[in-house]
């Protein structure tokens, strides 16, 4: 039999002590909502904040991590990154004294998980049960707090039953609406894309396919009518800047004028007779020599002429086959064709060309601009293409009367003065937009308006796999809700032809799509799109306190006690989609009463990108790291300090297993250090030397800052030296250690302070120093300022403000006593010698700067 190692030898045994303690902490109920049982108490859980027991005494900290799409079948190394360390902060909370609510799901309807089954040959209701299952065991080997009894799937007809509620909670209050619309369509996944699923290449986020644009009918969520409280929101809300940013671009407000130009044709004025323009930039109305309409611009084919009818249908067919990225692209050269109408300026009456051209965009505005071609760079390019007229009326602020003309090679964009602009000439650009504006309004041709750039959310995916649309068309009632009490309307699941074909699929299954109206129970025919699968994880957040409740989506009550949500971890790519589709949804449960907040996410985080060479681990493109084989090789604690130590964890970085093997080192010298000490029989009395006391203070201080920061690389970076220091005391070599209170103290605190990213470990050496109940039942370490200050300091002696030398000194030390061991140094004297000492000034704790002449 081999010889027994010395504990200074053996390894950290992470096999036995993970796979224990996850059992353990499943068959206590350790980490059930609500449960929180100081150890050896005896007494009973108490309930879940709000929830059906009654409430906890304690705070209420949720903390939710995006969940998964089960689009494979395993979680990759970058879902890791996501998950684990955001664990251990809800760790940290719950030792702070939180009831930590700390829930996890599967995003299992949409794209991801239908193209998986689609490439498998496997129904995608079988294959994302089944890597639903594999992914469930693989989220427990994290360690994490997460308390499966409020799990949500939102395939699972338990879930999008609410997902139909909601989409018919929007028909009723007027926000959900069907039109004939362009859309972007990606010819592989052969479906409707929302403009946020679209790159700024144009190109599919999912698959990075060309996106086309076709004219299809659509639902559409009227999120527009939520712009300017999900712009203020942003001010509320603990979330990156940059993000902010993003979401304020996206939303895009812009405050301008609204002005009507009268339309003429061959001198006579049609029955609609007028094109509205909005522009941000009044002052520049006597500057316009031509109006141009988007090719999707409702007035085209009314006003366009028949001599140039045939070349501008052309026109507008070539252009509406490109996306609006491709339209708006930087440098891309301007195209336009003429519409043979004529446009009346509503203050000079002058004529001007009424032209086409797909810098336009019809969506934005009114789909028309008054055309601008000395201040506008679009307009210049475009009027030099086609040698049209450049009128400038705007000029520098410093710009005299006499030297007005430029060479016209550039547009001038910038705010002036107004000249050449009737009674308005010599006005600042910013009198001039609110005079000009007063004057259109007063003749009933402008008036002051906002656009947006956030356009409404369309929703329909001619797709499989995706929450069906609860509605009904019948040719005598036209478009008629599903009852509530008949949802869910169920996905069939004897679907034989799933593949995409450019139609939905559920409009070739006669048993799905045959139904009686509501109404008035007559033959129709169901809806046969889906919901974006961004509909379903929209709301997903409300439901998690309620994960099963049969009779409503969620409990008001709850949604008050547990809401907002106070830590949200996801990565920025969902700037402009989810993060601003669950904004709105949140709004809108506020309005129907039921959800008592304003924004739903208090604080977010996003985590960096874990890459594998360079690029972005993704399941489609085959590039993932598995986890797997690091785990039986250094188990779940060692890969969670590893991934948190490895760089700022909001940057992430390129997978590499480089470091791991010093971060199971600084795990294994923890392990045989509580090890050590707890086992020792020899038991002496001792204090804890004032070095240690400082430096186990100092780092409870910054580990708990760094926590609540995000900050894992550098708490970590503490907790090392925070161990070295111990190992100094407790005797480096660990080979005949001894035992006393104030070393278990001490180490029992390092333990907590380990125990966020490490929970195994920590589990385990807290029972090992003869603990019964979980080291998550504790209370987070206590920071003492007096005893983490430092006994000296460093003073620096500059004379004549050059540093000549140091010295440490006591750190209350007097200015006259730093004064007196300042001018008592060797280097001072040598460079004091032949000198006269004019003046000292002291800083107490910094500097001693001597002023000498001569």
């Amino acid at each position: 039999m081999a010889e027994k190692k010395h504990i200074s030898e053996q390894a950290y045994p992470f096999a036995d002590v993970e796979s224990r303690w996850q059992l353990w902490w499943e068959e206590n109920g350790i980490y059930k909502w609500g449960r929180r049982v100081p150890s050896g108490s005896g007494k009973t859980p108490p309930s879940p904040p709000g929830g059906p027991g009654g409430k906890s005494d304690r705070p209420k900290h949720y903390v939710l991590v995006m969940f998964s799409y089960p689009s494979g079948d395993k979680l990759h190394m970058g879902h890791w990154y996501n998950f684990g360390p955001t664990d251990s902060y809800a760790r940290f909370k719950r030792m702070q004294g939180y009831d930590v609510f700390e829930p996890m799901g599967f995003d299992s309807f949409g794209l991801p998980a239908e193209n998986y089954a689609i490439k498998t040959g496997i129904h995608p209701a079988k294959s994302t049960a089944n890597n639903i299952k594999v992914m469930r065991e693989q989220l427990k080997k994290i360690g994490a707090m997460y308390d499966w009894d409020y799990e949500v799937v939102t395939s699972s007809p338990e879930y999008y039953k609410w997902t139909q509620w909601w989409f018919l909670l929007m028909y009723k209050r007027g926000l959900a609406y069907q039109k004939d619309a362009l859309v972007n369509w990606c010819p592989n996944c052969q479906t409707v894309l929302a403009n946020e699923q679209v790159t700024s290449d144009n190109l599919c986020e999912r698959c990075d396919t060309p996106v086309e644009r076709r004219k299809m009918r659509q639902w559409f969520f009227r999120i527009s009518d939520y712009n300017q409280r999900l712009l203020d929101g942003l001010d509320t809300i603990d979330w990156p800047e940059k993000t902010k940013a993003m979401q304020r671009y996206w939303i895009g407000k812009s405050e301008g004028t609204e002005i009507s130009f009268r339309v003429s044709q061959k001198s006579e004025v049609r029955s609609q007779n007028e094109i509205r323009v909005f522009t941000t930039r009044a002052d520049t109305l006597f500057g316009v020599t031509y109006v141009v309409l988007a090719p999707e611009h409702p007035r085209v084919k009314d006003v366009t002429t028949d001599e140039q009818r045939g070349a501008v249908d052309e026109y507008v067919q070539a252009a509406l086959s490109l996306s609006e990225v491709d339209r708006q692209m930087e440098g891309r050269p301007k195209t336009g064709v003429f519409t043979g109408a004529y446009a009346i300026h509503p203050l000079t009456g002058d004529s001007v060309p009424v032209w086409v051209a797909d810098y336009v965009i019809g969506s934005y505005g009114t789909g028309a601009v008054m055309a601008v071609p000395a201040h506008d760079t679009r307009d210049f390019a475009f009027a030099k293409t086609y040698s049209l007229p450049i009128r400038e009326v705007i000029g520098a602020e410093s710009q005299k009367s006499e030297a007005r003309s430029r060479k016209t090679d550039e547009a001038f964009t910038e705010y002036g003065v107004m000249f050449d602009s009737g009674e308005f000439s010599g006005l600042s650009s910013k009198d001039g937009i609110k005079k000009v504006g007063e004057k259109l309004k007063s003749l009933g041709l402008g008036e002051p308006t906002v656009t947006w750039h956030l356009r409404d959310w369309t929703v329909s995916r001619q797709r499989y796999w995706g929450a069906p649309i609860p509605m009904v068309h019948c040719e005598k009632c036209w478009i008629v809700p599903v009852p509530e009490d008949q949802l869910p309307v169920l996905l069939p699941e004897n679907v034989e032809e799933y593949k995409p074909k450019g139609k939905s699929p559920l409009a070739s299954v006669e048993s799905f799509i045959n139904t009686t109206c509501p109404q008035c129970g007559g033959a129709a025919e169901r809806d046969p799109d889906t919901m974006d699968t961004f509909v379903c994880s929209s709301w997903y957040y409300l439901r998690y306190p309620d994960a099963h409740l049969s009779n409503a989506p969620f409990d008001r009550e709850h949604l008050k006690n547990m809401f907002p949500v106070d830590q949200y971890v996801g990565g920025p790519e969902h700037a402009m989609g989810h993060l601003i589709y669950s904004r709105f949804f949140a709004k809108v449960a506020k309005d129907e009463g039921w959800f008592p907040y304003e924004e739903p996410f208090t604080r977010l985080i996003h985590q960096g990108i874990i890459l594998n060479n360079g690029e972005r681990m993704s399941k489609s493109k085959g590039n993932t790291v598995a986890p797997e084989p690091v785990l039986e090789r250094v188990g779940s604690d060692v890969l969670r300090c590893y991934l948190m130590f490895s760089g700022d964890y909001t940057q992430g970085g390129d997978w590499s297993e480089g470091g791991i093997s010093g971060i199971e080192r600084f795990v294994a010298r923890v392990w045989r250090l509580g090890m050590a000490v707890a086992g020792s029989t020899e038991v002496i009395q001792e204090a804890v030397p004032r070095n240690v006391e400082r430096k186990l203070h100092q780092t409870i201080e910054a580990v708990g800052h760094d926590l609540q920061a995000f900050s894992f690389n550098t708490q970590l970076a503490r907790l090392m030296e925070l161990t070295n220091e111990l190992y100094g005391w407790v005797e480096a070599g660990l080979k005949d250690v001894k035992k006393s209170a104030a070393r278990v103290e001490v180490i029992e605190t390092l333990v907590k302070l380990l125990a966020p990213s490490a929970p195994h470990m920590a589990e385990e050496l807290w029972h090992v120093f003869g603990h019964a109940g979980s080291i998550f039942d504790e209370s987070w370490p206590e920071f003492d300022a007096e005893k983490a200050k430092a006994d000296t300091v460093t003073i620096a002696v500059q004379i004549n403000g050059k540093l000549r030398e140091t010295f440490d000194a006591a750190a209350g030390a007097s200015k006259d006593e730093l004064e007196k061991q300042a001018l008592g140094l060797e280097k001072v004297k040598a460079q004091l010698q032949g000198k006269q000492l004019a003046k000292v000034i002291v800083v107490p704790g910094k500097i001693v700067n001597l002023v000498v002449k001569g």
